[in-house]
């Protein structure tokens, strides 16, 4: 995208347009698209199914199979955006690499950055074996028996198994003992977001809890890129997934500024702009960095209520090369509504019950097709402790009664 980009937003569905192409679409996607729309950015928003979240309030939209190269690059040459913005983890990163090359579009942050974090080893590596940052013990495996050999030959139990590309705590399994490794390793096959057969396994990090620091680089008023840090994020996950996140997580000095360091330094070695989701585990004043996400973060939807610009208004203000600000405005808390059940066009009841909590709000995403462990809404809540915003958000999410049409 050239300087020139950067200096002007031009008028949606115009020849002056600023067009954004989102690869994925998502309720973290509609946010980012509804953050770029309110700067005037025209908005393409593609995803493999058709009405997903974003696409409801995108300009235009495709479906297409995003680990397609072709169907990928034949979408991005057609439409011609500035800035194409990757929203999940399974796209065909070598054709964002030839369209960064190529000068068709600019990638968000990077498309180095995108092919380093599309699958968890590409970071690990990074992060462990070039950066040298404190993570858990690992190893990589392309079979049971590799599985097996790995865990008796230093990673040991209690272990971790995830596919090498997922999200949202899909395919992950703590292990106890031998007996849970082939179970282990047929659920990470079935869960990956590619059919490959390899998995990471981590030793067990015995930490006090996690944060997600999120980390923003964006064109400082010295016209060149700067970094800088919201509040922690605390969060509680089951089976890998986020269930309630707040802000800001307690911590002590040390510890804070040992996870901006690590964040601050994968991110420097990732590069571009914008916002990244930087999972640490923490025990006292020791920080290990688990992964990192180069877009908004699922725990990050707490931002919402809890500061003055939300990690996707950070994000849309980063990217098109505008002014941030991290500041924490009031302590929040995020709880996630599922579906419940199997089932398409689902309705909701209990909303304004939801609503009439103290300092409340909901996101209901509109996804098209509902699972019983899908993530369908969520609700948010300031107040004046982290505590009671989390009962304040858990008790909202909890009238929240999502039913069959």
């Amino acid at each position: 995208m050239p300087n020139s980009h950067l200096a002007r937003i031009g008028t949606p569905l115009s020849p002056s347009a600023t067009k954004v192409m989102l690869l994925g679409a998502g309720e973290l996607g509609k946010e980012v698209i509804i953050a770029l729309q309110r700067l005037g950015v025209e908005v393409i928003a593609v995803d493999r199914y058709a009405d997903a979240p974003g696409m409801q309030v995108a300009h235009r939209a495709h479906v297409i199979t995003m680990t397609d190269a072709a169907a990928l690059r034949a979408v991005i040459e057609a439409e011609r955006p500035h800035l194409v913005v990757p929203e999940i983890e399974a796209i065909a990163t070598a054709v964002l690499a030839d369209i960064e090359r190529e000068g068709i579009a600019e990638v968000i942050p990077t498309a180095r950055a995108a092919q380093l974090t599309m699958n968890r080893e590409g970071i690990r590596r990074l992060a462990a074996e070039e950066l040298g940052l404190p993570t858990s013990r690992y190893a990589f495996a392309n079979s049971l028996p590799e599985l097996q050999a790995a865990i008796y030959n230093g990673i040991g139990y209690p272990c971790v198994i995830k596919p090498v590309m997922s999200s949202s705590g899909k395919g992950q399994s703590v292990l106890a003992g031998r007996q849970d490794v082939e179970t282990a390793w047929n659920y990470a096959l079935q869960s990956g977001r590619v059919k490959e057969a390899r998995v990471i396994v981590e030793a067990f990090v015995d930490f006090d809890y996690e944060i997600t620091q999120l980390t923003v680089r964006a064109i400082g008023a010295s016209g060149q890129i700067e970094t800088s840090f919201c509040e922690p994020i605390g969060h509680v996950q089951v089976a890998g997934d986020y269930v309630e996140s707040w802000q800001p997580q307690e911590m002590s000095p040390v510890a804070l500024q040992r996870s901006r360091d690590i964040a601050a330094q994968v991110t420097a070695a990732l590069g571009g702009r914008g916002i990244f989701g930087v999972e640490l585990f923490v025990k006292g004043d020791q920080v290990w960095f688990s992964e990192v996400s180069p877009r908004p973060h699922d725990t990050g939807l707490v931002t919402l209520a809890s500061q003055r610009l939300s990690e996707f208004e950070l994000h849309a203000r980063a990217i098109l090369g505008l002014p941030v600000d991290t500041a924490l405005r009031r302590p929040a808390a995020s709880a996630v509504i599922y579906g419940g059940m199997e089932a398409t066009g689902i309705a909701y009841e209990g909303v304004a019950e939801a609503l009439q909590i103290p300092e409340s709000d909901l996101r209901l995403f509109g996804k098209p097709e509902s699972f019983r462990k899908r993530r369908m809404g969520v609700a948010v809540a300031n107040a004046d402790t982290t505590d009671e915003a989390r009962a304040r958000a858990k008790l909202a999410a909890a009238r929240v009664k999502p039913v069959k049409r």
